[in-house]
């Protein structure tokens, strides 16, 4: 994923350059929009997190207050991983922080696939649960594509569901979520005043998690997006053009400050440790911008920590209020649901009428779970 050697043969390539240590990158930077969610030219992702949450907890009152009943975030852990024990606990509290309901499984790393996919299946058919969240990595026994195809697409608040990400690509067409640490880099721009719409965009790292999906939201905001991945041939000059970098290829420092057009945003996704002896721990947070030197070139930057990172768990939680929203005020019902014969099933009363899946749409799905079990298959023979 992380690019091979792009500084040095970059560099190479573009001897004309400015670089960061100059007097004149700062002078020619184009000054941030005032906002009160920006220190200079650094983004406080902490502050917008706040206002986000604060928003999330005003229409949770609200739904309570008219139907007496509040979203339901159900989290699922495997294991007993420390750090995954950590965000665990950190979305239960936030959840009691903004008043949704939290719900969870915490089963021992012994538990077998069928277990977990029945508590899966327990919660898609719980009323009061309107997103699940399975917290990843899975032990190596348990196949995390099987998992979180299980998971129903309305209550898919991770927005990483197949149909939530081909409606992503689509153009005219929106998904019922999307993930939400690239939604939170969209509300970052968004809140600060940076425009997007017509700008030349670079994302950096091309994950499933958060490159493609950033890419695909800047799209629907009408930049021009180029993604950069371990392929490209002189990612410096690519993106020194940029007029918005998402920095999300796990790769500590790789964005320097001579690869940054004055003036630039710079979303940096990436949590990196790095050896430093000052600190207790032994280790300091990096992102893969170079945040000293960017920063001195950069319109606007985000810091690592406090600048995506608390996005995330915020972005969750506005998605199960939408969520929550659909199910309670009657938009949309449990998928598990008995139905009446010819009734349409709940994702097609949110989808147009054009958009139902028909037979063709459901012999194609087979056809394509049939392909991955073969392709499965095959890739256990050749292993």
């Amino acid at each position: 994923m992380a690019p091979e050697n792009s500084t040095a043969s970059s560099a190479a390539a573009a001897p004309a350059a400015p670089t960061p240590a100059t007097s004149l990158a700062p002078a020619t930077a184009t000054p941030a929009p005032a906002t009160p969610f920006m220190n200079g030219n650094v983004i406080d992702g902490k502050a917008v997190a706040a206002k986000i949450r604060e928003e999330t907890a005003a229409k949770v009152a609200e739904l309570k207050a008219k139907y007496n009943r509040v979203p339901g975030l159900a989290v699922v852990i495997v294991g007993q991983r420390k750090d995954s024990q950590t965000y665990v606990r950190m979305k239960r509290k936030a959840c009691e922080e903004v008043g949704i309901a939290s719900f969870g499984a915490d089963l021992p790393d012994t538990a077998t696939q069928e277990e977990v996919l029945s508590v899966v299946r327990g919660f898609n058919a719980n009323p009061d649960v309107h997103g699940i969240l399975v917290q990843l990595p899975l032990p190596k026994h348990i196949d995390e594509q099987a998992v979180l195809g299980a998971i129903s697409v309305e209550k898919d608040v991770d927005g990483f569901h197949p149909l939530n990400i081909g409606r992503l690509a689509m153009k005219g067409r929106e998904p019922l979520f999307a993930p939400c640490t690239p939604v939170g880099c969209m509300e970052l721009l968004e809140r600060c005043g940076i425009p997007i719409k017509g700008k030349r965009a670079v994302v950096v790292g091309r994950s499933n998690i958060v490159g493609m999906p950033a890419a695909l939201l800047l799209n629907k905001r009408d930049a021009t997006v180029t993604i950069c991945h371990s392929a490209t041939k002189d990612m410096e000059s690519i993106v020194r053009q940029a007029d918005i970098i998402i920095a999300a290829a796990g790769q500590a420092q790789l964005v320097r400050g001579s690869w940054v057009k004055p003036g630039a945003a710079i979303i940096d996704v990436g949590t990196n440790p790095v050896d430093d002896k000052t600190k207790s721990s032994g280790y300091r947070l990096v992102g893969d911008a170079h945040f000293e030197e960017c920063k001195e070139v950069a319109g606007a930057i985000t810091p690592v920590p406090g600048g995506v990172g608390p996005m995330t768990i915020a972005i969750l939680l506005k998605n199960t209020l939408e969520s929550g929203e659909r199910f309670i005020s009657g938009k949309l019902q449990s998928s598990a649901a008995p139905s009446k014969r010819g009734q349409k099933g709940a994702l097609a009363r949110l989808l147009p009428e054009k958009e139902h899946l028909g037979p063709l749409s459901a012999l194609a799905a087979v056809s394509l779970v049939a392909g991955a079990a073969l392709q499965r298959i095959v890739g256990g023979v050749r292993q």
